[in-house]
């Protein structure tokens, strides 16, 4: 995924050529029929070629992560809160900025 997020729209060919090692172009064709039956990539036609995208940029996947998370949580409340204790002084100021800047009825 690193690899689409960080350069585009690629061919199996061209995400091999990408990686520090070669792996078989079997390997990546299977991780990239996997990313798709999971929904993370999305592979367009390109003449004789297929090029896979990313369908989501590498922050909205870190969200449906911790939207995933969330969800499974019997508890969000109490999630969320671990997870904000956990976070960082800046990241919990970047939060509370966030979250002073938003207008009553916003529902970003």
């Amino acid at each position: 995924m690193d690899v689409l997020w960080d350069q585009g729209a690629m061919t199996i060919r061209q995400v091999i050529n990408q990686l520090p090692s070669e792996p078989a172009y079997t390997t990546i064709a299977t991780v990239l029929r996997n990313l798709e039956r999971k929904h993370l990539v999305t592979p367009e036609r390109d003449g004789h070629s297929v090029r896979y995208r990313a369908r989501h940029t590498r922050e909205q996947h870190a969200a449906l992560l911790m939207e995933h998370a969330l969800a499974a949580s019997r508890d969000r409340a109490a999630s969320m809160l671990h997870f904000i204790d956990a976070i960082s002084p800046s990241d919990v100021e970047l939060l509370r900025s966030y979250l002073d800047g938003r207008t009553a009825g916003d529902d970003r």
